[in-house]
């Protein structure tokens, strides 16, 4: 059986699913799905055409679900979707998406410290850190297991790459390659990411080809073009480094240099 306080008010045609604790005077909207074992601190709005899985825990004052800022939005149905396992701590907003149809994202076994704010139409991974403050305008990608730094924020349509941290403060206006170290006003690259290619198991073997990888492309001066052809030609071919080439291949904003 479901716990749900008293003071809460959960609308007619909420889904509600077994174990769940929704405690003091938290707000379920009526089109919210909340998946087995999920908890809800208190004083908590989930709103809109909301799905969230199992295991997820919510702290106070948290809004999930909420109609975009987007000023162009007129109307539709929108959607957010939530995995496993997640933990959004205090004041989080995660907006839903801005157009009919479409829906703002967040994967599985991400920690959403106090005050960040995921916009509309945002996809998310998994084993996502999003530290304190931290902001994501409307449609950025953010791969599995990168980190990003308190009071950090990141321009729309920008790309977090999976394994990078960007540092606290920072200024994203371009996409953040996977597996790198991203820092400042604006943000660069400024290395590789080592511990959190440790933390992650990425074997010996990677990690070097990674680090010969980014002194190609970040500290010879080359153009991204010849600095991919040197790569592919005098690196050691592995999933990280074909991953690492696709993902600057592929960029529509720039890569933070």
């Amino acid at each position: 059986m479901s716990q749900i306080h008293s003071t809460a008010v959960v609308e007619e045609g909420a889904r509600i699913a077994e174990g769940c604790h929704i405690g003091p005077y938290c707000i379920i909207g009526p089109n919210v799905t909340l998946g087995q074992g999920c908890t809800l601190h208190s004083h908590i709005v989930i709103a809109g055409h909301t799905e969230l899985g199992e295991a997820n825990t919510i702290y106070p004052f948290a809004s999930i679900g909420l109609q975009s800022q987007d000023l162009k939005h007129s109307g539709g149905t929108t959607h957010t979707r939530i995995g496993n396992h997640n933990t959004f701590r205090e004041y989080v907003t995660v907006h839903s998406a801005t157009n009919d149809g479409d829906a703002t994202v967040i994967g599985s076994h991400n920690n959403l410290l106090a005050y960040t704010h995921v916009a509309h139409d945002c996809q998310l991974g998994d084993h996502i850190v999003m530290s304190n403050v931290a902001t994501l305008a409307g449609h950025v990608t953010v791969e599995d297991r990168a980190i990003i730094g308190g009071i950090a924020a990141v321009h729309q349509f920008c790309r977090i790459g999976t394994m990078s941290i960007i540092g606290g403060c920072s200024k994203v206006v371009q996409d953040i390659p996977p597996y790198m170290l991203a820092d400042g006003n604006p943000t660069i690259t400024r290395a590789l990411n080592k511990e959190g290619l440790k933390r992650n198991d990425v074997s010996e073997g990677s990690q070097a080809a990674l680090k010969q990888a980014h002194r190609i492309l970040f500290r010879e001066n080359l153009t991204f073009t010849k600095g991919i052809d040197k790569t592919r030609a005098e690196v050691p071919a592995s999933e990280e480094i074909k991953h690492l080439l696709t993902f600057i291949e592929s960029s529509q904003r720039g890569i933070a240099r």
